[in-house]
């Protein structure tokens, strides 16, 4: 039953940090990644669509993106899509496709970029932790019942080792993308 609980504790841990992995892919870095444009939402036939579901996307160098739409006539909605997001960007319609150019971060919004990222990686050791303590609550409860004081201390010495080490894989998480923003 203490193996149940780790192994849950485990993936729920696991999914906390693949969130994290998601929302800082999405986050804008100074070159193009498609991944920027994964929250923007197109009004595709009064339907909202995730602008990846209405297009290919692509880089053809660091500084640009091209969207290029399977059905031409949701090119403006595309373009209004983009602009009313929060990504800072302009799209260029040329009738065709959608050009983005991605241009150079200045310092102050690199700060707080970086500052938003350490946001989330907050945000998700909370939620790592939370999971840590529930997991060490249902040990408790076993340890009433069915397992002994000793066993209880051991598995819960256990979850906090899974803490930890998913602790350190968020840091490493937010190190690599704090310094894929500062590089200039």
């Amino acid at each position: 039953m203490p193996q149940s609980v780790k192994s849950n504790a485990e993936s729920r841990m696991d999914k906390a940090v693949q969130v994290l992995k998601r929302d800082l892919s999405s986050m804008r870095a100074g070159r193009a990644n498609p991944a920027i444009l994964d929250r923007v939402q197109v009004d595709y036939y009064g339907t909202p669509t995730p602008l990846n579901q209405v297009g290919n996307i692509n880089t053809p160098d660091p500084r640009t993106l091209i969207i290029q739409p399977w059905d031409k006539t949701v090119l403006s909605d595309i373009e209004k899509a983009i602009l009313k997001s929060d990504l800072g960007l302009t799209p260029m319609n040329d009738g065709e496709i959608i050009r983005i150019s991605i241009p150079p971060l200045t310092e102050e919004r690199r700060v707080e970029l970086v500052r938003a990222t350490k946001k989330s990686g907050e945000e998700a050791k909370v939620a790592i932790r939370n999971i840590r303590r529930d997991a060490n609550d249902e040990i408790k409860k076993l340890e009433k019942t069915e397992i002994s004081e000793d066993e209880s201390r051991r598995h819960q010495d256990d979850v906090q080792k899974l803490t930890n080490k998913f602790v350190a894989s968020v840091d490493e998480l937010l190190s690599i993308k704090e310094k894929e923003i500062m590089d200039v």
